[in-house]
């Protein structure tokens, strides 16, 4: 567990802080920006991202889901890195703003599961809380 003075990442972020920063890949491409995050209500946690990409001045713009856990928070350059080269976002189910997906479990999994990522729900968390045994 390493101090507070060597780490370089908050360990919380406002939703507000969050909304509207740029999303690079690897290579420094830039993605988009972060338009919306949303929660998963049962589980109280971030359940997916929705990334804005394309598009001229907003227009036109194609709205992906990727897995929460597929950021880097990149604090220095103020943009999060999302490790998924832009030939795999152009291949991806993205949306518009008017016509979202109905977000269940099934239709996570699948947006999971393209980006290679684990389902959440799907971890076993062995809490160690009293009571627990």
């Amino acid at each position: 567990m390493g101090s507070k003075a060597s780490r370089n990442n908050p360990d919380f972020l406002s939703a507000s802080k969050i909304k509207g920063n740029k999303v690079v890949n690897i290579a420094g491409e830039d993605l988009g920006k972060i338009d919306e995050l949303m929660i998963d209500l049962e589980d109280g946690r971030v359940a997916y991202g929705v990334l804005s990409f394309g598009g001229f001045l907003g227009l036109g713009n194609k709205l992906f889901a990727f897995p929460w856990q597929a950021l880097e928070l990149k604090i220095h350059d103020h943009a999060f890195l999302l490790n998924v080269p832009k030939e795999t976002l152009k291949k991806a189910e993205g949306f518009d703003k008017d016509n979202w997906p109905i977000t269940n479990r099934e239709w996570l999994a699948t947006m999971y599961n393209f980006y290679g990522y684990q389902p959440y729900w799907r971890i076993e968390i062995v809490e160690n809380r009293p009571g627990n045994i």
